[in-house]
């Protein structure tokens, strides 16, 4: 199952968010970081958003 930036955007702040595509890897990052060793677990499906893998 994978998720387009704006849907993670719109499903954490709403639908009148401003929001710019770096914006939310600068959040991917630090979702990564906090998650440490299970970072490695949300994977970037280029042209399409993100995912998490098992």
């Amino acid at each position: 199952m994978g998720f387009h930036p704006g849907q993670i955007v719109r499903a954490l702040h709403g639908g009148d968010y401003p929001v710019t595509d770096r914006s939310v890897d600068v959040q991917i990052v630090s979702l990564r970081k906090k998650l440490g060793d299970y970072g490695v677990h949300v994977e970037t499906v280029r042209g399409v958003g993100y995912r998490f893998q098992e």
